[in-house]
């Protein structure tokens, strides 16, 4: 579960995900979506679920 909210769901975060992995995350700039990223054999699956309200990610997520 990532607590802050980066415009964008980050690569690098992403790039971490093993098969199985699961990453929730909220997704935006004023308003926010819950993300669910799930990676699959078959690539990554992604579901928005609701609105929610997290602080702003700031900075660069690092490897």
């Amino acid at each position: 579960m990532v607590t802050a909210a980066p415009d964008e769901v980050p690569n690098a975060l992403v790039d971490q995900l093993e098969i199985g992995g699961v990453m929730v995350i909220p997704r935006g700039t004023r308003t926010h979506q819950l993300r669910v990223l799930r990676r699959t054999a078959s690539g990554m699956k992604t579901l928005d679920t609701l609105p929610v309200r997290f602080v702003p990610m700031t900075g660069t997520p690092k490897r």
